[in-house]
């Protein structure tokens, strides 16, 4: 691991800065820690300095000449005041004030505050090369201020150790951060993820619906041309027909609004009131093709339906709703490219074998330009996607008997 591997990050230390970053703000918890650090370092400079100053020579311990403690003294508390930029420089403010370990006994609880914070703002090589400048400064310091309630060899495996318990308890308070760092960033990702599905789930709603609404639409919109042609072409029918087909333009219209408007509304509903848990209108089944049918024929379109369809009940309802789409598709295309021309539709399938919906119609022939509905010829691109996502089978185009035939396989469990 090197200091490239491991970015510096602020959470390491509350208020601490990122290489490069800018200065980060101390809360009152940095506050706290930084006042009791320059307090506790100033205390110890304190009682070093008034130690090495007394005349009786049981407290005039490392005391060393009478210039030696003025000047320890007077850089111990230029290192205290120092301990303010400690989060901004450590590494910097480490190598600087480390010439002092040599000789100083005032600067020394400075001194571990400096390499604790290394500890913890900087990887584990950065900090334990400080570590290893400090103890080689100790035999050095050890001549120049021996302690003579100690052996040399006791007197440098205490500071080894009082280091290396420095050391470890900086590479605790690091680990530990940034477990709790990592923590909170996996919290934040998944929170993240959730409100992405969310998200998604609602676009997938959306879409679901708007394809249910163009299969409607197409069908009520395609009535209506057919039964408005019937009227253009006959303008001598009888009052009773012609009223009869006005009706039936009327209520297909008026379906068609409401069906526009309950689209519309949907898509541009927002989050919160798309998941407002409004009850959906009842979705077609298998059970409503018959009806489906039915109305095609009251438009004039001469359907036939041939169904073999075992265990109705039993089907699925989405496996239902597709199939009835794909009639809807069917019928709706038939009378697009196909005016005129008979229509069959069969169903056939059994629990275990799927379900079979196979729409059948002549090519038309010379059909002129005028008698064709406009569309956006995304329906069988619809119907298409559909199957796929139920796992069934979709073909459509010209057999070798020359008719358009739309067929689709879904499957149903048995």
């Amino acid at each position: 691991m090197t200091s490239a591997a491991v970015p510096d990050h602020p959470w390491l230390l509350p208020g601490a800065l990122s290489r490069g970053a800018a200065v980060a703000r101390r809360t009152p918890r940095d506050w706290f820690v930084d006042v009791l650090c320059f307090l506790l370092a100033l205390g110890w400079a304190v009682l070093a300095w008034r130690d090495s100053v007394r005349p009786e020579p049981d407290f005039a311990l490392n005391a060393g000449p009478a210039w030696l403690n003025e000047v320890d003294f007077l850089l111990s508390l230029l290192l205290c005041a120092a301990l303010w930029f400690r989060r901004r420089w450590p590494v910097g403010l480490a190598l600087v004030s480390l010439p002092l370990a040599f000789f100083s006994v005032s600067s020394a609880a400075a001194l571990m505050i400096i390499l604790f914070t290394v500890t913890v703002h900087r990887p584990l090589p950065v900090a334990a090369s400080m570590i290893g400048l400090s103890l080689l400064t100790v035999p050095v310091y050890a001549r120049l201020r021996p302690d003579p309630t100690l052996p040399l060899w006791q007197n440098l495996a205490w500071t080894a150790v009082f280091t290396f318990a420095v050391l470890a308890w900086g590479m605790f308070v690091r680990a530990r951060r940034q477990l709790v760092a990592s923590l909170r960033e996996r919290a934040e990702r998944a929170e993240a993820e959730q409100q992405l599905r969310l998200a998604q789930a609602r676009q997938l709603e959306r879409t679901r619906i708007a394809r249910e609404m163009h299969d409607v639409l197409a069908h009520r919109i395609s009535l209506l041309s057919l039964h408005a042609g019937a009227l253009e072409f006959r303008p001598d029918a009888p009052p009773a027909e012609v009223a009869k087909a006005a009706g039936v333009i009327r209520a297909s219209a008026h379906a068609a609004l409401q069906d526009l408007r309950e689209v519309i509304g949907v898509l541009r509903a927002e989050p919160a009131a798309a998941d407002s848990g409004a009850p959906e209108r009842p979705q077609p089944t298998l059970a409503d093709v018959p009806a489906l049918i039915d109305e095609s024929r009251a438009a004039g379109v001469r359907v036939g339906l041939a169904e073999r369809v075992t265990a109705a009940a039993t089907l699925p309802a989405g496996v239902g709703r597709s199939a009835y789409r794909i009639v809807q598709e069917g019928l709706t295309n038939a009378r697009k490219h196909a005016p005129g021309a008979v229509v069959q539709v069969r169903l056939d399938g059994r629990p275990g074998d799927g379900l079979t919906v196979e729409i059948r119609n002549p090519w038309p022939a010379g059909a002129s330009a005028a008698t064709t509905l406009p569309g956006a010829g995304t329906g069988l691109v619809g119907i298409a996607e559909r199957v796929t996502l139920a796992g069934g089978r979709l073909e459509h185009g010209r057999d070798a008997t020359g008719s358009f035939r739309l067929a689709a396989w879904l499957p149903w469990p048995a």
